[in-house]
């Protein structure tokens, strides 16, 4: 946790953004894998932890808005539970350190929020994502199933979205505690690789790092030589020669604040020319839409600067053709680069995503385009100082989206398709930072992890012994 202090302070400016009511947060429980008493790995809702920080399962807390004051429901461990967990804080001691007024048994949740009910008080809750978190406001609430997530309180999303946008010094400096771990998976991964070895060694190697650093991976590790499959999550492929590694993955410190890093290099010592040539324009449009990273500037804006540094670079290759700027404006690029430039980063790897992305990524002056790839920018709306983000430019040659696109001649004043045809083979490239907007500009977190072509083949070269 942090100090008490941090929490309070993050309740009271809630409070100022909501009129009235109870703002109700459902911790999370544990979820069996195949049988309740084995659970998977145990994650607090990132909400909960924000505002409350108590990182255990079974609680469920609540900020009185009229009173000022705040609740937390819990139950304290029996000799039962302390046999098999050992010994636990008490509710009340956890309620002291996140600066929490009240306390009560969890069965007391019921009334407490019925006579909050039959006073007319509105009860916000968010957005609920796991089927138990449902089924309880529905019991508590009288809240039909089929309607607790469209009766989520738009109100209190803003209100949290608005809060958790804006990173404070203490959340900068623990996501700079998972970058040092991230770039440590990275930099073991781009030395260990070597034809031969399997993905999962790698992959199993990277989470290892997170874990023995007392956290966690973020994200399910995308380690692939098919990096072409933008969520590949599967490790069971040989690297060989002459292909390339995609590594996207992440460490969770143990206050769960996340990083993203993506690094593509060669299983070779060094790249290839068509390897160099594509890798070298992925880097151009990461480092320089880094660059437009200032406060004021729409992120939308940032990533059709960086979509036309992309075309303008396989327009180079003569895998495009025509005027860039109208390439972009119609989508063709998305082709080559299907994804957004990059999403808000914090407690969550996607930040508040599961507050809905429109709320967090966008806004009443920039709304999300219909328009195929663009459509996945996660982040478009205009930068403030606080923001965390990824930048994460990438090129794919992907088979399938070629060949549908190839039917309909889709874009062919822009797509030299016979061209295209010819790269079929060559998986993709992506590189990834994550980046604060400051009162003046942008800071890229983390220390350095090797990223030009240069700093790679010189890492991959002393690793291999060439």
């Amino acid at each position: 946790m942090f100090d008490t202090d941090i929490y309070v302070a993050r309740r009271k400016g809630l409070a100022a953004r909501l009129e009235k009511g109870v703002a109700l947060f459902p911790g999370n429980g544990e979820v069996g894998m195949n049988y309740s008493a084995n659970s998977y790995h145990f994650r607090q809702d990132s909400n909960f932890l924000y505002y409350f920080g108590i990182d255990r399962p079974d609680l469920v807390a609540l900020a009185d808005l009229d009173e000022g004051t705040s609740w937390l429901f819990g139950d304290d461990a029996s000799i039962e539970d302390i046999v098999w967990t050992g010994p636990q804080p008490s509710i009340a001691e956890w309620a002291a350190r996140a600066g929490i007024e009240h306390t009560a048994p969890l069965a007391d949740l019921e009334g407490f929020l019925a006579k909050a009910r039959q006073a007319d008080r509105p009860i916000h809750f968010l957005p609920p994502y796991r089927a138990e978190t449902v089924v309880s406001l529905h019991q508590w609430l009288g809240i039909p199933l089929a309607e607790v997530k469209g009766r989520a309180s738009v109100p209190l999303v803003r209100a949290v979205v608005d809060q958790r946008a804006h990173k404070g010094p203490e959340e900068v400096a623990e996501m700079e505690r998972a970058l040092a771990i991230t770039g440590q998976m990275h930099l073991a991964v781009m030395r260990a690789a070597r034809a031969g070895m399997k993905e999962a060694l790698l992959a199993g190697m990277a989470r290892g790092i997170a874990i023995a650093a007392q956290g966690e991976i973020a994200y399910p590790v995308i380690l692939t030589t098919q990096g072409q499959i933008l969520h590949n999550h599967h490790h069971h492929r040989t690297l060989k020669e002459g292909q390339l590694v995609l590594g996207d993955f992440g460490a969770e410190t143990w206050r769960h604040y996340a990083g993203d890093i993506t690094r593509t290099f060669p299983v070779s010592a060094r790249f290839d020319a068509r390897q160099r040539d594509i890798y070298q324009i992925v880097l151009d449009a990461e480092v320089q839409a880094i660059q437009r990273v200032q406060p004021g500037v729409p992120y939308r804006d940032v990533h059709l600067f960086a979509a036309r540094i992309i075309a303008r670079g396989l327009k180079d290759l003569g895998l495009m053709q025509g005027d860039v700027d109208e390439a972009v404006a119609a989508g063709a690029h998305a082709l080559f680069f299907p994804h957004g430039l990059g999403h808000m980063i914090g407690l969550d790897v996607h930040d508040m995503e599961g507050l809905g992305e429109d709320y967090v990524g966008y806004d009443d002056e920039i709304r999300r385009s219909e328009q195929f790839g663009t459509a996945y920018l996660r982040l478009g709306r205009r930068l403030e100082p606080g923001f965390v983000l990824t930048v994460e430019p990438g090129i794919y040659f992907i088979p399938e989206l070629v060949e549908l696109w190839g039917k309909d001649r889709r874009h062919e004043a822009f797509i030299n398709y016979a061209e295209v045809e010819k790269w079929l083979d060559f998986t993709g490239v992506r590189i990834e930072d994550n980046v604060l907007v400051t009162e003046t500009g942008h800071r890229v977190l983390g220390s350095p992890i090797p990223k030009t072509i240069e700093e790679v083949e010189a890492l991959r070269a002393e690793a291999s012994g060439k």
